[in-house]
């Protein structure tokens, strides 16, 4: 017979063992790809209810967590101070702690959001990159929290966006790229990761609220980003500008990470439509996006699209929230969900479903059907709100709620 200690004992190692057979290299915003879609083997079957494994208090803001092995990583703020934070998977024991003083001022529309941050840090040779809700830029070592450079742009460029700084960096071609600055202009800026150094910079207009996607499209690396007031491609070894599109929304709010589908590219926003453009080299040497498709019936606002075989799935705010599938080649609608969902929804595909974290806390998991809309299960995975994504692990996930972080098992 074996006693309860020790009964106690293999319980924890065999929870262990399953959240490290689970984790994966989740490592910025939406993931390495920024695409959203997770290799995490998901369960077939869901627990009737979802329960907490652990929740350490982390402190509030926007930012989703990272997942690197058995370390998480959260960006999060502590009274007037952002916190860069690691912990230990199995536990949520803390590892390391680095802070900087951020005082900061919300914006009279967005208190509602509280103050920050709202960038999702970035993973990548080592180092951990974070982007405050005032648009500072650090590089710290992923195994001390060391900090390996910061710079902050307010000289440059002045004070951040009105909503505050909320795109995340992403590394591409060996470069940090973030798109720094605010009300009065900015820069998408490639950085050196090891010094800081600036390598290429395109100046053209101010940073939006969304995270830049990197395209093939005639045979050329670029960066999309939605700017201030515009779609923009840069080709992303010179920063050089491609082409550009005029793109507003209501109060400037371009808040939706662009989708890639092959050498298209998918954009929405606030009470505009959703639409795939193709950037293209004409015969004439210049580049233009010309539109493939255009849907007005389902805007997006600050949930980003999720593209899984021949299907675009959204998240629209109209009816106060609903869920879409359009086709990917033809924009045509497949299906829309039952209206009153949530205000916003986050969405992750894996195992051939899509892993929807509302706002309100809600986990709806969908069938990642093209044909129709089909709801697997839905499970309450936080008492507060959720307005960061998640990070899919199998049988556990991670949840940042107003003030916590949570690994949650829900198989």
């Amino acid at each position: 017979m074996i006693d309860r200690t020790f009964g106690t004992a293999l319980a924890a190692l065999a929870l262990i063992a399953t959240v490290s057979l689970s984790a994966e290299q989740w490592t910025g915003w939406r993931g390495a790809s920024r695409a959203a879609v997770s290799a995490a083997p998901m369960p077939a079957t869901l627990a009737a209810k979802a329960a907490d494994v652990w929740a350490m208090p982390v402190g509030i803001g926007h930012a989703s967590p990272l997942v690197d092995g058995q370390r998480v990583y959260v960006f999060a703020r502590k009274g007037e101070q952002e916190v860069a934070q690691a912990l230990d998977l199995a536990t949520g024991k803390g590892l390391w702690s680095a802070a900087y003083d951020q005082p900061y001022t919300m914006n009279s529309a967005a208190t509602g959001h509280g103050k920050g941050p709202k960038s999702t840090p970035l993973l990548a040779g080592g180092r951990l990159y974070t982007l405050g809700i005032a648009g500072v830029l650090s590089a710290l070592d992923a195994a001390t929290g060391k900090v390996a450079w910061r710079h902050a742009f307010d000289k440059e460029f002045g004070p951040p966006p009105d909503f505050g700084t909320a795109m995340s960096p992403i590394f591409d071609n060996g470069l940090v790229i973030a798109h720094v600055g605010g009300i009065n202009g900015g820069a998408l800026r490639a950085f050196d990761p090891a010094t800081g150094a600036a390598k290429w910079s395109w100046a053209g207009d101010g940073p939006g609220y969304a995270t830049p996607v990197a395209l093939v499209a005639g045979g050329v690396r670029q960066i999309v980003a939605l700017t201030k007031t515009r779609a923009v491609g840069v080709d992303a070894g010179s920063g050089a500008l491609l082409w550009s599109l005029p793109f507003t929304t209501p109060y400037e709010q371009n808040a939706v990470t662009p989708a890639v589908a092959g050498d298209m590219v998918i954009l929405s926003g606030l009470d505009q439509s959703t639409f795939a453009v193709r950037p293209a080299k004409g015969a004439d040497g210049k580049w233009a996006a010309a539109r493939v498709w255009d849907v007005k019936g389902v805007p997006m606002y600050m949930s980003s699209p999720v593209v899984v075989g021949d299907a675009v799935y959204g998240f629209t705010h109209r009816n106060k929230g609903q869920f879409f599938a359009l086709d990917v080649a033809t924009g045509k609608t497949r299906w829309t969900g039952p209206p009153r969902q949530s205000e916003n929804a986050a969405l992750t595909a894996a195992s051939g479903r899509l892993w929807c974290l509302t706002t309100e806390g809600a986990l709806i998991v969908l069938k990642a059907d093209s044909t129709a809309y089909a709801e697997v299960a839905r499970l309450d995975v936080a008492p507060s709100a959720t307005w960061a994504s998640p990070v899919l692990l199998g049988p556990q996930i991670l949840v940042k709620d107003v003030e916590h972080l949570r690994l949650v098992r829900i198989g």
